[in-house]
C-alpha cells in the first residue's frame, strides 16, 4: 500500500511544516526517524495496528501510562479517561500511545501495596526510557499509583502531566454520609457489639457506590492534591469526582496540554523546585492530608534531586492551620470540596503562605492558576484567619525511640493525649497483635501505650497500614475510643487517632524500638517534639547487646531485593540504588 493510500494525503501542509521543524528535537525520531533496517523495524510492526505513515513523520509521541486494572477498583474506569486523553492528543497534532504498567490496588494486594511501589516506579521509568515517547500522561488514582508513577517519570525527566482518576461519590448508610474513615468506626462498633453483622454488611454495600478512589482525604486524594499543589497537573485535578463529566474534560485538556509541553520542552525538573515541594507540604497541612504523604514526597524528592528531609515537614507545616473541613480530620468529603471551590480555592485562601511564582504544567504560575478560584461554602473551606483547627500538618518526633524520626498527625488525634506517659503493651508483630488484642486477660488500660513492632519497611516487609491498631475490646466496652499507639508501620490516610507512625530506625533493623518491653514507660510529648522510652542507659545497652536479628526466610525474587535495598522511612523507603535518575537518552539500537 502506498503512503497516499494509507492516508498521508490527508495531512495538511501546515502540520507537515510543523513536523519537519520538530524532527531533530523530538526524542521519538531517534526511533521512527531512522533510515534503513532499524527504522524499518521500528515503524513496520507499529503499522500492524492500522497506523498510517504520517504518524511517524515528526509528530510528538505521547505515552499514556495507564494503571487501569480490574484488580484495582479505584482505577477501573481509566480506559474511559485514556480515551479522553487520546482524543485531545490527536486534536493537538500528537500521536498517542497507551501502555500499561503494574497497577497497585490498595484494597486487594497482600501483604501491602507499599511493598510494590518501588517496583512500579521501576516499571514506569524503564517503560518510558526504552520506548519512543516524547511526553507522558500519568493516569493515577489508588494510593501508591500516584507516587510510583511520578517517581518513575522523574527519573527519566521528559515532559510529564498527571491526570488523577478522581474520588468516588460520598457513601450512604441509614441516611448518613459515610466514607472510608467510617470503616474504622464500624469495625470497632462491630467488635464491641454496638453494630450487628447485618448492619456492618449494609454499610459495606453503601460505602463504595461509584467509580473512583476513597471519598475522604485519604492517601489517594492527598496524592492528587500533592501533584496539583506542586504544579504537575492542571488546576482542579485533585477533587473532581470520578463520575463528574468535568473529570473527562480535564483529561482532554491535559491531553492537549502535554503536546504543547513537548513543544516547549517543559520537564518535571523545570517544575519540581525546592519551592514546589515546600508548597506541597503546606497544602497537605491545610487539607489535613495523609501521613503517607511524607514518605512519598521524600521518595519523589530523591528521584528529582531536591534536598528534602523529614524535619522539613514539621518546619513548613507548623504554622499552617486546617482550612479544609474533610474527613478524617474534619466532617466533609472530597465531593464536597470540589463543589465548594476545589483545591484552587484552598490554595488561593493560603496564597500568602505559598511560593506563588512556582511554575505549573499549564504554563501559568501557582498564583495565576488560582487567581479566579472562589471558596463558596465556608463550612467546607474556611478563611485562614478562622480555621477549623489551628493544629494541622505533621509533627516530627525525635528521641531515643526514634533517633531518625517518627510522625504524628495532630489534627486527627486527641488533644488530651498530646502529652502522655503510659506503660507499654508490646506486640512483637502483627500476628501477635491479632492473637491478643481482644484477650480479656490482656494487661491494658486506657492509659497504656500500644506498641506494634516489626511492621516497618524491612520487617513486614513493605510497611503496611496497620499503625492505627484497634482499641482492645475490653476498653471499647468502657467507652474508650482513642489511646496512644506507636509503630514502625504506616496508617491509612483515612485513619485517625493518636497514632505515632514511621518510627525510624525500625525494629527489624535493630533500632531502639525493638528493645521495648511490656511495662516500660513511654513518654509522648507532641508540643516538645519528643518520643522517649524511660529506661536507663545501662539497661538499654544491655538489651541492645542481647538483641538478635530475626532470621529472614525470603531469599529470592523481588521481595528479597526489597529487603536488601529499601531505605528507612525517614528517607522515603525508596531503594538505595534508585536515587536520582538515569535520564532519557538511550544510545544503542536493538537490532
Amino acid at each position: 500500500m502506498s503512503d497516499q493510500a494509507s492516508g498521508d494525503y490527508l495531512l495538511s501542509p501546515v502540520v507537515f511544516k510543523k513536523m519537519r521543524r520538530m524532527k531533530k528535537s523530538l526524542r521519538s525520531q531517534e526511533w521512527f526517524g531512522k533510515k534503513g533496517k532499524d527504522g524499518f523495524i521500528y515503524r513496520a510492526w507499529m503499522k500492524n495496528q492500522g497506523i498510517p505513515s504520517y504518524e511517524f513523520e515528526g509528530k510528538p509521541v505521547i505515552g499514556i501510562c495507564n494503571t487501569w486494572s480490574e484488580l484495582t477498583p479505584c482505577n477501573a474506569h481509566f480506559r474511559e479517561i485514556a480515551e479522553s486523553v487520546k482524543k485531545a492528543v490527536l486534536e493537538a497534532g500528537g500521536f498517542p500511545v497507551e501502555f500499561p504498567v503494574m497497577s497497585l490496588g490498595e484494597t486487594l494486594i497482600k501483604p501491602t501495596a507499599m511493598l510494590y511501589r518501588n517496583l512500579v516506579s521501576m516499571d514506569v521509568e524503564e517503560s518510558i526510557r526504552c520506548n519512543p515517547i516524547d511526553g507522558v500522561v500519568l493516569l493515577c488514582g489508588c494510593d501508591k499509583t500516584t507516587p510510583a508513577l511520578v517517581m518513575g517519570a522523574c527519573s527519566v525527566d521528559i515532559p510529564t502531566i498527571v491526570v488523577s482518576g478522581g474520588p468516588m461519590l460520598t457513601g450512604k448508610y441509614k441516611g448518613k454520609d459515610i466514607g472510608t474513615s467510617d470503616l474504622w468506626r464500624f469495625t470497632d462498633d462491630l467488635r464491641s457489639e454496638a453494630m450487628s453483622e447485618q448492619e456492618f454488611k449494609a454499610a459495606e454495600a453503601g460505602m463504595c457506590r461509584s467509580k473512583g478512589h476513597c471519598a475522604v482525604m485519604g492517601t489517594a486524594s492527598s496524592m492528587a492534591c500533592m501533584v496539583e499543589a506542586m504544579g504537575l497537573s492542571l488546576s482542579e485535578n485533585a477533587a473532581i469526582p470520578a463520575v463528574d463529566s468535568n473529570r473527562k474534560v480535564l483529561a482532554q485538556l491535559s491531553g492537549s496540554r502535554i503536546v504543547q509541553m513537548v513543544r516547549e520542552d517543559i520537564k518535571p525538573s523545570d517544575i519540581l523546585t525546592r519551592e514546589a515541594f515546600e508548597n506541597a507540604i503546606k497544602v497537605n497541612a491545610a487539607i489535613g492530608g495523609s501521613t503517607n504523604f511524607v514518605i512519598h514526597l521524600l521518595a519523589i524528592a530523591g528521584r528529582i534531586g531536591i534536598p528534602l528531609d523529614i524535619d522539613d515537614f514539621d518546619k513548613f507545616s507548623a504554622s499552617i492551620p486546617l482550612i479544609a473541613n474533610l474527613q478524617p480530620s474534619g466532617k466533609y468529603f472530597m465531593e464536597d470540596l470540589y463543589y465548594a471551590g476545589g483545591l484552587p480555592a484552598v490554595m488561593k485562601e493560603m496564597l500568602s503562605l505559598l511560593h506563588g511564582d512556582c511554575k505549573t504544567v499549564s504554563g501559568l504560575t501557582i498564583r495565576e492558576s488560582v487567581q479566579h478560584a472562589e471558596a463558596i461554602n465556608p463550612e467546607v473551606i474556611a478563611q485562614i484567619e478562622k480555621p477549623f483547627n489551628i493544629l494541622s500538618g505533621v509533627v516530627v518526633l525525635k528521641g531515643n525511640l526514634c533517633m531518625n524520626g517518627a510522625i504524628i498527625k495532630p489534627s486527627a488525634a486527641s488533644p488530651e493525649l498530646m502529652l502522655h506517659t503510659g506503660k507499654a503493651v508490646v506486640f512483637e508483630n502483627i500476628e501477635d497483635y491479632k492473637e491478643r488484642i481482644d484477650d480479656p486477660a490482656l494487661d491494658v488500660d486506657e492509659n497504656s501505650v500500644l506498641v506494634l513492632k516489626n511492621v516497618g519497611p524491612k520487617g513486614y516487609p513493605g510497611m503496611p497500614e496497620v499503625g492505627n491498631m484497634g482499641i482492645p475490646k475490653k476498653l471499647l466496652a468502657k467507652g474508650i475510643t482513642d489511646m496512644v499507639r506507636i509503630s514502625d508501620g504506616r496508617m491509612s490516610g483515612t485513619g485517625f487517632g493518636t497514632v505515632v507512625l514511621h518510627v525510624s530506625p525500625e525494629s527489624a533493623s535493630g533500632g531502639n524500638f525493638a528493645l521495648i518491653k511490656d511495662g516500660d514507660l513511654i513518654q509522648l510529648d507532641v508540643p516538645g517534639r519528643t518520643l522517649n522510652l524511660l529506661v536507663g542507659a545501662e539497661e538499654m545497652a544491655r538489651r541492645k547487646t542481647a538483641w538478635q536479628l530475626s532470621a529472614g526466610n525470603i531469599s529470592r525474587g523481588y521481595v528479597s531485593l526489597y529487603i536488601n535495598h529499601v531505605e528507612q522511612a525517614h528517607l522515603g523507603a525508596d531503594f538505595d540504588f534508585l536515587k536520582g535518575g538515569s535520564g532519557s537518552v538511550v544510545s544503542r539500537d536493538s537490532h
